[in-house]
């Protein structure tokens, strides 16, 4: 029987690595999509493709899903974040986030979905944030993820009919790298408003993006899944 295949972008460490790992422990082949590898655990797993590329070449992912081919599963899961005040934001820098964190999941999106309405299924997941459903200090950051939220919403109406699924999740703060950009001041706050007084772990929320990637019902599609332990109760 042949296995299912899923490509992550930024698969190769924190909250990407860990659904690398979640897919793998659930029988799927894994393409991994990233900027380097240095020091990626599953580098010689017979299971995972490691495929170097800097998403912010948002022309050059036609050719890199052609590459590719036909998968089971998308999981757009690369950011950038900067943590930058609104009247200091270096325009490439503002640039990079919209590449980044907006424009290339449309990209792959679009592209891996021509090969999905061919099978008359498959599965999309974009890891979103919290900072796209409340107001953020980093609003480039916000408006990135409030616009992914917002598309998985329209993607959901346009692909829904062709067999295929696509949601989304919003966590707040994760023990992630990303986490070092936030001021110490700003995670203290927000530490505050949580439930258990501690930031996601990243396999919490890879546990999430698997269930939507594999197991979730059919019905579940065009949603936003809230990962935020009473911070933004809804």
């Amino acid at each position: 029987m042949t296995k299912k295949s899923a490509l992550i972008t930024g698969g190769n460490k924190g909250i990407g690595l860990e659904v690398t790992r979640y897919l793998l422990e659930n029988d799927f082949c894994v393409i991994v999509v990233a900027r380097d590898f240095k020091g990626f655990e599953f580098s010689r797993n017979s299971d995972v493709t490691t495929i170097v590329y800097n998403l912010e070449n948002t022309e050059g992912i036609p050719s890199l899903v052609k590459s590719i081919g036909s998968v089971d599963v998308l999981v757009n899961n690369a950011g950038v974040m900067y943590a930058l005040p609104f009247d200091n934001y270096p325009q490439q820098k503002i640039d990079k986030m919209l590449r980044v964190n907006l424009e290339s999941p449309i990209a792959l999106i679009r592209e891996v979905s021509r090969y999905m309405i061919r099978n008359q299924r498959g599965r999309i997941v974009n890891n979103a944030s919290i900072a796209g459903q409340i107001g953020h200090p980093d609003i480039w950051y916000g408006m990135t993820k409030s616009a992914l939220i917002n598309a998985t919403k329209s993607f959901s109406k346009i692909l829904g009919p062709k067999g295929i699924l696509i949601n989304s999740i919003a966590p707040s703060p994760v023990e992630t790298d990303m986490l070092s950009v936030i001021p110490k001041d700003r995670r203290n706050a927000f530490k505050d408003t949580v439930i258990t007084n501690r930031f996601a772990y990243p396999k919490e929320v890879a546990k999430a993006i698997g269930w939507l990637a594999t197991d979730s019902p059919d019905y579940i599609n065009g949603t936003c899944l809230d990962i935020n332990n009473g911070s933004f109760p809804r």
